[in-house]
């Protein structure tokens, strides 16, 4: 197991040339954008009040 785990993350990507391997700061760089987008789309849309509204705030009975 541990020949396995010693190869690192190239194990994946062992099929490209050493130069087309995605670097960690490529991996960086994806998960920071990935992060910017999120936050960009959470702020176009702006469900906040919606979010209130199912999870925190207690529904009364239709019973009533």
């Amino acid at each position: 197991m541990s020949a396995v785990a010693s190869g690192g993350g190239s194990g994946l990507f062992k099929f490209l040339k050493p130069r087309l391997r995605p670097q960690t700061t490529d991996i960086q760089a994806a998960a920071l954008w990935g992060v910017t987008a999120g936050s960009a789309a959470l702020f176009l849309v702006q469900p906040f009040d919606w979010l209130k509204k199912t999870f925190f705030e207690k529904q009364e009975p239709e019973g009533n």
